[in-house]
């Protein structure tokens, strides 16, 4: 009789990391984990990296922004390099392209070794119910016939329905709490054990000459069903279009899988039936089902328990944790558990304000020592979850558990100890690594930047937008987003109007720094406007406790035209208000939506403003918090070699040089095709530069880049140098007629 080991390969590996899941949570834990220089192991029970973006689910990359909704709220960190690089490979959204995007920058990290087609079904843990720890898991390769125990210090999982955690003893629930258990508005009064379903999607094709559909025996007749009357069918829609084909959420959507998918199908080849064969579509006839998935998307299974659990309320008021690691955005998004065949709507969605904090405590095992999660099970309430669960932002945490798993390792510490003792360098490291944490300001120890005077060759000191092209109606009220550093007196727009009219114009508080809708009134004032195009002035004084972003609110009246520019100033944008939806509570953000696209508001600001100074560059912010955190030159035609430069006291010694410049996290990326932004490279972005040393009373080139469409570059030096001056010469942008740079940090050492 043959052992096992002879027929089959049977491996051990021992490494610092074990990641296991290969969705955004899982591969960018891994690649944070890898760049902290601990070695890791990436293990997925797919053929593809991307979990549900992948081409097998094919489903958008959402997260804060919202599609759009909230203002500069786009993530950065892994996820971002991940976006703005799929932008630039593929603009037009194939969903292969973006597996290539997601599997390379896995490849590209030294210290990962990616397992593909291997399932997780064993975990070894001990100790007692409250004091778990995992020694290992043991997965086995399909097609390779590999049995592997995978030892390691730290162990996540990210795998979505939480086996790995469930294997070795972590807490967890399934479905929704009571109401009554943590104040929730949106709970049900009686806990049960129903969640989100799961989703099948589609893609149809013009082959342009007719094409028959006979349904299979198994297609659904949906005619017999509520989804004619409450859900959207049309041509011409492909993909997440139909994320409302959902199902399983009151079954179990693990156990049950299977026939989820068998009801999907149904449903899916019964839709097409109805598009094709119904008579009502007449431009359906030469279109063909081009594909249809095999896996099922899943939305929600186990929710781990933390040190701290996250909540509607923690979501909608925006609570500002100590120990935030990153941040959501996308409203609390809920589905009834009928799915499709639900008479109610197929989505419950409560928009929040801005975007949110997500603490570290809910990224690791209450009762396992060595087990971090990251994803769509966290530990939050099925209402929190509701906005967790979206991919961005389980890519953010994922991030964030990685590198915190990295920093366990460093310290020989378990997680809960970082959190109560190490977090504040926890969250220091993200925001050197430019992760999407927010409102954080760099206190770097080791930054040599922070200790230097920042000067610019030059610097926009006035915010003015003053070069009509375009007109627009007062027909509704306009919402008009300055950043007020230090003061505002008062605004002047260029109007026109049919005949001698008021123009009333508002000035709010947005109430928190990464909010962009109107909150609390500070001044209201009224001009009499004659009947010519003319600069109107508008007194509004405003001087806040610190650098805030001012909403500015143009009244409704539609004798009045207002000019506008095309083109983006950082820190500014122009809405138009629009009715809201009906909700039992407000939802600002849908009131005021950015219906002019990338026009805006011609309006001039009277006195200087510090919104753009070099020194913002050093220490402080690395994404727009309470104004736009950069610093931005005059425009190219007036400074056509910007400089900006760090000048120390006493010389330093440089060894390393990180910049972060300005991918504009205000364009809404996607990796598939939501919509469609026409820059493969953003404008905003530095394109050419080099870093220059002053040494020996002259300046010396220590590096020149051509061609960049990054947002963060770390220049490493072969050897370092002795400087009391450093300075970043640019020469080109990728098309926006100013320079802007984030950040500029310094380091003795590579």
């Amino acid at each position: 009789m043959m052992a096992l080991g002879d027929t089959v390969h049977v491996d051990e590996i021992s490494t610092d990391v074990v990641v296991v899941g290969g969705g955004l949570a899982g591969v960018c834990a891994a690649v944070a984990a890898a760049r902290m220089g601990r070695s890791v192991v990436l293990i997925t029970n797919r053929p593809v990296l991307g979990g549900n973006s992948s081409s097998e689910v094919r489903v958008w990359v959402v997260g804060a922004t919202a599609h759009g909704k909230h203002r500069y709220a786009r993530e950065t960190g892994i996820i971002g390099e991940l976006l703005v690089e799929n932008q630039y490979r593929n603009p037009d959204g194939n969903p292969y392209y973006w597996d290539l995007v997601v599997l390379e920058a896995v490849r590209s990290e030294p210290n990962i070794q990616l397992f593909l087609n291997t399932d997780v079904r064993e975990v070894v843990a001990s100790g007692p119910e409250d004091a778990r720890s995992i020694d290992a898991v043991v997965g086995w390769t399909m097609g390779s016939e590999r049995l592997t125990t995978f030892r390691g210090s730290m162990f996540l999982d990210c795998t979505g329905d939480g086996l790995v955690g469930c294997l070795a003893g972590a807490r967890y629930r399934i479905g929704r709490e009571a109401r009554s258990e943590y104040g929730e508005l949106w709970a049900p009064d009686v806990a049960d054990d129903l969640t989100l379903g799961s989703t099948i999607l589609f893609y149809t094709k013009d082959v342009g000459h007719p094409v028959p559909y006979v349904p299979p025996s198994f297609a659904r007749d949906i005619t017999a069903t509520p989804i004619p009357e409450q859900r959207i069918i049309r041509t011409g829609s492909n993909g997440c279009f139909y994320w409302w084909i959902e199902f399983g959420g009151e079954l179990d959507t693990v156990h049950d899988n299977e026939a989820i998918r068998d009801e999907l199908w149904a449903a899916i080849y019964g839709v097409w039936d109805y598009i094709k064969n119904s008579g009502r579509f007449d431009d359906a006839e030469n279109l063909t089902l081009e594909w249809v998935g095999a896996v099922p998307g899943k939305r929600e299974y186990r929710r781990f328990i933390g040190d701290y659990t996250l909540t509607q309320q923690d979501v909608v008021g925006q609570y500002d944790f100590s120990d935030a690691v990153g941040f959501g955005g996308w409203s609390i998004d809920l589905h009834p558990p009928g799915g499709m065949y639900a008479t109610e709507p197929g989505a419950k969605k409560w928009h929040i304000d801005g975007s949110y904090h997500i603490p570290l405590r809910c990224l690791y095992s209450a009762n396992v020592s060595n087990l971090f999660f990251a994803g769509r099970n966290i530990s939050a309430s099925h209402v929190a979850f509701g906005s967790t669960r979206v991919m961005a932002t389980c890519a953010v945490v994922g991030e964030a558990a990685g590198t915190a798993a990295a920093l366990c390792v460093d310290k020989q510490v378990n997680p809960r100890s970082l959190a109560q003792n190490h977090v504040e360098e926890l969250r220091q490291t993200l925001l050197r690594h430019d992760a999407a944490v927010l409102g954080l300001a760099n206190t770097d120890p080791t930054d040599l930047a922070r200790s230097a005077m920042a000067s610019a060759s030059s610097t926009m000191a006035r915010l003015t937008v003053d070069e009509p092209d375009g007109r627009h109606l007062l027909e509704a009220d306009l919402g008009l987003i300055v950043p007020v550093d230090p003061a505002l007196s008062g605004i002047d727009l260029l109007l026109d109007a049919d005949e001698q009219t008021e123009v009333t114009v508002d000035i709010y508080d947005t109430a928190k720094p990464q909010n962009y809708v109107p909150h609390t009134l500070i001044a209201s004032t009224t001009t009499v406007q004659p009947c010519a195009d003319e600069w109107v002035r508008f007194d509004l004084p405003w001087h806040p406790s610190t650098p805030r972003n001012a909403f500015v609110v143009v009244r409704a009246n539609p004798a009045v035209t207002v000019h506008t520019e095309t083109g983006r100033t950082p820190g500014v944008l122009c809405f138009t208000r629009t009715e809201p939806p009906e909700a039992d509570y407000p939802q600002p953000l849908l009131e005021w939506r950015n219906t002019l696209g990338r026009e805006t508001a011609c309006f001039r600001l009277d006195s200087d403003t510090s919104a753009y100074t070099p020194q913002m560059v050093v220490g402080g912010y690395a994404r727009p918090y309470g104004g736009p955190q950069m610093w931005v030159s005059e425009p190219l035609s007036r400074d056509d070699r910007p400089w900006l430069q760090l000048t120390w006291q006493r010389p330093v010694v440089v060894g390393a040089v990180e910049i972060i410049f300005d991918d504009d996290v205000h364009e809404d990326l996607i990796n598939l095709h939501h919509h469609y932004t026409p820059e493969r490279i953003l404008p905003t972005l530095v394109r050419d530069f080099r870093i220059e040393a002053r040494i020996g009373g002259g300046w010396t080139t220590l590096v020149e880049v051509r061609g960049n469409r990054r947002r963060k570059r770390v220049v490493k030096l072969d050897q370092a140098v002795t400087t009391g001056r450093l300075r970043l010469v640019v020469e080109a942008t990728n098309g926006a007629p100013r320079v802007h740079v984030v950040s500029f940090r310094v380091f003795p050492r590579a």
